[in-house]
């Protein structure tokens, strides 16, 4: 009687053995194949030199993996809503907002800024130099001065469109042009074709030295460009990365970070290219 207790006994803790055995090998896997964050984000990010600095600090810090895919907010904002992507950093609020509002972005925190400016050719034939952005977008037109549009559905393109829209302008014909490029290539097509183009302030002087345009237009309180980082609803997709993702979050808010972001650009430009947010509201930004 005393052998068969102890007989079952032992097959019990063997079972319970396997079982723990088998946890582990599937919880070492799960955390394997977990490793990689795919951040979809807007090309001034990457064109600017940013994610250069803060992917490998990311990195070094967590041990993730990040894969960055720079293809313009709306693009990114696409691939957050069928869950091809962990996180977003990206900078359209009102389409992000819905996003947010659809339960698909979550943990949604402003990260920086910094401005759009109008540049173009140095003698401005359309001579929109001292003018408000709206005026400046109708002499434009008005003249059929070359200008170049993303195109690409992405943020500074969004913003573009709002601006065409306030001037009662649609933009159509041989002056206007499409790049269906990130901002770093519509600056180099600019340049290229003496053209006007709406850029962040960020790609503009990360590129300036390679192309031959100067800033006509800058300062107004309607060209404010405003970056924020969300992770894509894990509820929602099975497949989302919810510890890298929220992890990258956290990194992008940390103090730390924005010290980063707030001396970035600074040695090699004369002036930040960024401006840390993380705790501030749009209203505080005057959005």
């Amino acid at each position: 009687m005393k052998t068969g207790k102890h007989a079952i006994s032992l097959i019990a803790l063997l079972i319970f053995t396997m079982v723990i055995i088998q946890g582990c090998t599937q919880q070492s896997a799960q955390q394997s194949q977990n490793k990689d964050v795919i951040l979809a984000t807007t090309t001034s990010t990457q064109d600017s030199g940013l994610l250069d600095i803060l992917i490998p600090e990311f990195e070094k810090k967590t041990g993730y993996t990040v894969k960055p895919i720079a293809v313009g907010t709306g693009a990114a904002l696409a691939m957050g809503e069928k869950g091809e992507a962990d996180v977003l950093l990206v900078h359209a609020p009102e389409d992000e907002k819905k996003l947010v509002d659809s339960g698909v972005g979550i943990n949604y925190e402003l990260v920086m800024h910094n401005d759009f400016i109008i540049v173009g050719p140095g003698n401005d034939p359309a001579g929109i130099k001292g003018s408000k952005t709206v005026d400046a977008f109708n002499k434009i037109a008005e003249n059929k001065a070359t200008f170049i549009s993303r195109g690409d559905d992405s943020g500074t393109h969004k913003k573009e469109i709002s601006i065409w829209k306030a001037a009662g302008v649609k933009p159509e014909g041989s002056w206007y042009q499409e790049s269906g490029s990130g901002m770093g290539q519509t600056l180099t097509i600019a340049s290229e074709k003496q053209g006007y183009t709406l850029t962040d302030r960020a790609t503009y002087l990360a590129q300036k030295k390679n192309i031959n345009l100067e800033i006509l237009l800058e300062g107004d309180k309607t060209l404010l460009n405003i970056y924020h980082v969300m992770q894509v609803n894990p509820d929602k997709f099975s497949k989302v990365n919810k510890d890298g993702g929220k992890a990258f979050v956290e990194f992008m808010t940390a103090p730390e970070t924005q010290k980063i972001i707030e001396d970035f650009g600074k040695d090699k430009y004369g002036e930040p290219l960024f401006f840390p947010d993380a705790g501030k509201s749009e209203e505080e930004l005057g959005n």
